[in-house]
C-alpha cells in the first residue's frame, strides 16, 4: 500500500472520527438522592429502561480480567443473571478468561447503553458455580449456544477457518440430537461486587456519577464522584 493511500485512509478515519457525536437525543434525568440503598435494584431498573429505549443488546457487557503477571484482557460477554449473589456470566474454564480467573479471581464489568447515555461499572471477586448449576445454565440456552459450547477449544490457535466449519457442523448435529449434551468445561461464574458505579450522561457534561461501595460489614455506602 502506498503512502498516498495510507494518508488518504488516515484522513478519512480522522474525518469520520471528528464527525461522530454522542447522545444526540434527550437523555433521562437521574436523581441520586432517590436511588435505592443497594445497587442491584437500580441496575435491574436501568437495564430494563435501556432495553425499552432501544439500546441494542443491553445484556452484553465488557469483562476485564488479568493474568498472573497482571496483564489485562477485556472482551464482550453476555449477562446471564443479576441477583443477590452477584452478576452471572459463563464461559469455558479452559478459555483465556477462565484461566485468568483461576489465578486472579478479581474482575470488572462495564455496561454502556447509548440510547439513555448510561454506564454501569462493577468490580469484585468472581467465584465458579458448581457443575450442576453450570449444566443448568447451558441447558437454558439456545441450540446455537450449545453447539458453540460443544465446539470448545475457545482461545486456542485455529489452523484454518475450514477446520472451524467442520467442527461447527458436527457440533450443531449433536446439539440437535442431544439437547442435554454435557460440556464439562462450561462454567457459570458469579461476580460478587464490592463496588458499583452508575453514570448518567448529561448533554452539558454535568454527568451524574453515583458510586456504591461495600463496607467490611457487608452494608453499602454511596457517594458522588466528579465527572
Amino acid at each position: 500500500m502506498s503512502s498516498d493511500t495510507d494518508d488518504s485512509l488516515q484522513g478519512s478515519f480522522h474525518a469520520v472520527l471528528r464527525s461522530l457525536r454522542v447522545w444526540d437525543t434527550e437523555l433521562p434525568r437521574f436523581d441520586p438522592d432517590a436511588a435505592p440503598t443497594e445497587p442491584l435494584p437500580l441496575f435491574r431498573r436501568w437495564l430494563c429502561e435501556a432495553a425499552a429505549a432501544g439500546s441494542p443488546e443491553p445484556h452484553t457487557m465488557n469483562l476485564a480480567t488479568a493474568d498472573a503477571a497482571g496483564r489485562p484482557s477485556v472482551r464482550t460477554v453476555m449477562l446471564h443473571d443479576a441477583d443477590e449473589r452477584g452478576w452471572h456470566f459463563a464461559t469455558h474454564r479452559t478459555s483465556r478468561k477462565g484461566r485468568e480467573l483461576a489465578v486472579r479471581p478479581d474482575a470488572a464489568l462495564s455496561f454502556y447503553w447509548p440510547a439513555v447515555g448510561r454506564q454501569v461499572r462493577v468490580r469484585g471477586t468472581v467465584t465458579a458455580a458448581d457443575a450442576a448449576e453450570s449444566r443448568a445454565d447451558l441447558a437454558a440456552r439456545s441450540t446455537g449456544a450449545l453447539a458453540a459450547a460443544l465446539v470448545g477449544r475457545q482461545s486456542e490457535a485455529l489452523g484454518s477457518y475450514e477446520e472451524l466449519e467442520r467442527a461447527s457442523r458436527a457440533a450443531w448435529e449433536r446439539a440437535r440430537r442431544e439437547p442435554d449434551a454435557p460440556v464439562d468445561s462450561w462454567t457459570l461464574y458469579v461476580l460478587e461486587a464490592d463496588e458499583v458505579e452508575f453514570f448518567q450522561g448529561d448533554a452539558e457534561r454535568r454527568h451524574v456519577r453515583l458510586d456504591y461501595r461495600r463496607t467490611g460489614s457487608g452494608a453499602w455506602v454511596t457517594g458522588l464522584l466528579w465527572p
